[in-house]
């Protein structure tokens, strides 16, 4: 029997100075709307890895990890199928923010002053608004 698996994907959360940092999406779901940086992780990577690559791909920074935001896996959160997402706050480690890969802009926004966010992000980001007091 084969069993259907969700899809895994990673998240970053990067405030810096009460400002969270959002990538304009360059592709479908959700194209030219606003998101947090992350992506699928691929086979054999570590989760953790994961968010770090997805993040520098997307915009051009080095990070760490610094806390676990959570796990979110509502079946409908992504359009494509059930996907899981592990977030992670990260810190800055080097680099210019720049877009690249999937992404058509990225920049920072007063964290409650957001446009229109993809998927469950605006769930994400009120999570990370009660960790971050």
């Amino acid at each position: 029997m084969k069993y259907k698996s969700p899809r895994l994907t990673s998240d970053g959360v990067l405030i810096k100075d009460k400002k969270i940092l959002l990538i304009k999406r360059k592709n479908n779901p959700y194209r030219n709307k606003w998101a947090l940086p992350g992506g699928f992780v691929e086979y054999g990577e570590k989760v953790e890895d994961s968010v770090i690559r997805e993040f520098y791909e997307e915009t051009g920074l080095k990070t760490k990890i610094t806390n676990f935001v959570g796990v979110y896996s509502d079946p409908n959160r992504d359009p494509r199928g059930h996907t899981v997402t592990v977030v992670y706050l990260l810190e800055i480690l080097e680099g210019s923010l720049k877009s690249g890969d999937d992404a058509a802009d990225a920049k920072f926004f007063d964290i409650n002053d957001l446009p229109e966010l993809s998927f469950d992000h605006d769930v994400i980001i009120n999570d990370v608004r009660r960790m971050v007091k």
